[in-house]
C-alpha cells in the first residue's frame, strides 16, 4: 500500500499575475511537472496525484486563460507561450531538473519545453497526446477541413465546440458506454462555468492556429530521436482523436519505450485511475531522482 500525497491548492504570482497551482509531495524531492490538456485544468490531476505517493515532487498549474488562473491581457496564447510560461514557472519556484507528464495539447506545449532543455529532463509518460499526422483519429476530420479551406464560417462552427456541449463531447470522445459513466459531468460542468467570453475567444483562436501547430510535429519526433528520454506510454484506445494507431506511432522513434493500451480513452485518469496511477508510480520509481 502507498501512502497517499496530500494535494496543497496554492497561487503565485509571475509577471504580475496569478497562477493557481495543485502540489504534492516533498518540497526537495524529483519534480514531475503535469500541464494539463483541453479543454481542462489541473484538475484532470486530482485524483492522480494523491495515488502517486510522497516519492515525487508533483507540480500540476493552471495555464493562463484555464482552470483558476488569471487571464492576462499582455499574454501570448499559443503553444510556443505556454510553453515559455511553463519554464518561467519551474524557475519561480527553483526547479531545474524534472520528469514530463504528456496528454492532450499539454503533450505538444510540454515538448516545446522539453526543446527548450533537453538536460531539464529526466523521462516522459505520455498519454493520449498526438504528434504524427498520419495517424491522427476521425474526430480531426472537422479540424483538417478548415485548415484546407479556413473561411469565417469554418472558424464560426469551431466556435461552436467551444460550449458546454462541445465541452462534454470532449471528454466523452467515443469511450464505450460503461466507461462513459465514470466520467462525472463536474469535468464539463466546471470548465464551461469558468469560460469566459474572452477566455472562448482565446480558446478559439488556439483551435484555430493548430495548423501551425502541424510543422513541429517533425520538431517533436526528432527531440525525441535524438534524446532517448526515458519514457512510458500509457494510453487509452478509445478515442476518436488519438486511436491506438497514435500511441503506436511514438514508438518509431522511441523503440525502447513501454507501452501500455488501457480499457480507456482520451482522459484515462477518470477511468482507469488504479491501473494508470501504478504503471505511473512503477516507472518513476525506475529513474534518476534528479
Amino acid at each position: 500500500m502507498v501512502d497517499q500525497a496530500v494535494v496543497r491548492h496554492r497561487w503565485i504570482e509571475l509577471d504580475g499575475y496569478r497562477v493557481f497551482y495543485r502540489e504534492a509531495g516533498p518540497p526537495d524531492g524529483p519534480v514531475l511537472l503535469l500541464p494539463h490538456g483541453y479543454p481542462c485544468s489541473s484538475y484532470e490531476f486530482r485524483n492522480l496525484m494523491p495515488r502517486l505517493g510522497n516519492g515525487w515532487r508533483q507540480l500540476a498549474p493552471d495555464f493562463p486563460g484555464c482552470g483558476y488562473s488569471d487571464t492576462p491581457d499582455d499574454f501570448r496564447y499559443d503553444f510556443d507561450g505556454y510553453a515559455d510560461f511553463l519554464a518561467r514557472f519551474l524557475d519561480a519556484l527553483g526547479v531545474h531538473r524534472f520528469a514530463l507528464y504528456l496528454h492532450d495539447f499539454g503533450s505538444q506545449i510540454g515538448l516545446r519545453l522539453a526543446i527548450q532543455g533537453p538536460e531539464r529532463i529526466t523521462g516522459l509518460i505520455i498519454q493520449n497526446g498526438d504528434i504524427y499526422e498520419d495517424v491522427l483519429g476521425p474526430k480531426y476530420e472537422g479540424l483538417k477541413a478548415y485548415f484546407r479551406d479556413p473561411t469565417p464560417e469554418r472558424r464560426d462552427a469551431l466556435g461552436d465546440a467551444v460550449s458546454e456541449d462541445g465541452y462534454r463531447e470532449e471528454f466523452l470522445n467515443d469511450v464505450r458506454p460503461e466507461r462513459a459513466e465514470l466520467i462525472p459531468p463536474d469535468l464539463w460542468t466546471l470548465h464551461w462555468a469558468l469560460t469566459t467570453p474572452r477566455r472562448r475567444e482565446i480558446i478559439v483562436g488556439i483551435i484555430a492556429g493548430l495548423k501551425d501547430n502541424l510543422d513541429w510535429f517533425a520538431r517533436y519526433q526528432a527531440y525525441l530521436r535524438a534524446h532517448q528520454p526515458p519514457t512510458l506510454i500509457v494510453w487509452g484506445p478509445q478515442d476518436g482523436y488519438m486511436p491506438e494507431a497514435s500511441a503506436r506511432a511514438y514508438l518509431r522513434d522511441l523503440p525502447n519505450a513501454e507501452l501500455h493500451l488501457l480499457d480507456g480513452g482520451h482522459w484515462l485518469l477518470e477511468t482507469n485511475l488504479d491501473e494508470a496511477a501504478g504503471l505511473i508510480r512503477d516507472f518513476l520509481g525506475r529513474l534518476p531522482a534528479g
